[in-house]
């Protein structure tokens, strides 16, 4: 888990047509490059009133890394609170993503709020790894989490769920288990969230726009629905925008680019929430592509993102 000074990018394979040997080999060298020095350029450099590291959460069968992302100091000379509300995170890629990509918002949200982020180094789907997988990582490691309070120094009545593309797919999913266990959340946000992973999930206007531009986002749709749901798996269990009742949820800020292949998953998604009566917040950034909220360093609107998702919580997360 160690961030390397300096890495070369691996160039983008053929998506619809890479082996599973292929598949490692490119997310362990595309990962590197995610974790290195080298990318900070893109993904920014994090709040240097965080302290940051790896950590291990205890699961049921499994130890799982998760990065953790606290305030080095809370301003009131108390460096060791107990109390800071909990927000966890989920990273987005899905075949391919690491934790340290999203240092720079989970470090500035740490520092800001203050809070506890934990950031979900969930198992990435792949031929034996399928989307359950991940589903399951992002839920056990929250209600790991809020039952340990005391061991983590979070107050679990001020507990939110982020997530990211395939880590808003997760988080959408933990909220509804949420919901279901009785575990109460205040807040949800989704950011450019893919939440179909049934066959319509190509049938929308966004998909036909942006499929092959500003970046080939159909191959990659295509290899993870693909690796997420194998045959036989009920696709609509694992997609939020078919959940049978959406009602009661934490309220939710979905955070939707508009130059992106699943741009309309998160807009359909808001109007199937707000139907159902859970509060939501949709806000579109025009121009802005898929993942930019990972970008600063390339995508103007990342900073304008992140502040927004920094105000929602910080009203939601409030003593």
């Amino acid at each position: 888990m160690n961030q390397t000074a300096a890495a070369t990018r691996p160039p983008e394979p053929d998506f619809e047509a890479l082996t599973t040997e292929e598949l490692i080999a490119y997310r362990e060298a595309e990962n590197r490059f995610r974790a290195s020095g080298a990318a900070r350029a893109m993904t920014g450099e994090p709040d240097p009133g965080a302290a940051i590291e790896w950590r291990k959460a205890a699961l049921p069968g499994r130890d799982l890394p998760v990065r953790v992302y606290r305030p080095a100091s809370t301003g009131d000379g108390d460096a060791a609170r107990t109390d800071l509300p909990l927000v966890v995170h989920v990273h987005g890629g899905g075949f391919v993503g690491t934790a340290v990509q999203c240092d720079w918002t989970n470090s500035h949200l740490a520092v800001q709020l203050p809070a506890l982020v934990v950031s979900v180094e969930h198992r990435l789907v792949a031929p034996g790894s399928p989307l359950a997988n991940a589903a399951d990582d992002g839920w056990d490691v929250l209600r790991h989490v809020v039952q340990h309070a005391a061991q983590w120094g979070i107050d679990p009545a001020r507990t939110a769920v982020f997530g990211e593309s395939f880590g808003a797919l997760v988080s959408a999913l933990t909220a509804i288990r949420a919901r279901e266990d009785g575990l109460h959340l205040a807040a949800q946000v989704l950011v450019n969230p893919a939440v179909d992973v049934t066959d319509t999930m190509y049938d929308h206007p966004s998909i036909a726009e942006y499929a092959y531009r500003p970046t080939r986002a159909l191959p990659q749709l295509r290899l993870l629905q693909r690796l997420a749901v194998p045959a036989g798996t009920d696709a609509r269990a694992f997609s939020p925008l078919y959940a049978d009742d959406l009602s009661g949820l934490a309220p939710a800020l979905l955070v939707v680019p508009t130059q992106d292949a699943v741009a309309d998953h998160g807009r359909r998604y808001a109007e199937r929430l707000r139907a159902a009566g859970t509060p939501v917040r949709l806000t579109e950034y025009p121009g802005a592509r898929h993942a930019f909220l990972t970008l600063p360093g390339v995508e103007p609107q990342a900073a304008a993102a992140q502040a927004e998702i920094l105000g929602f919580l910080r009203a939601a997360l409030a003593t």
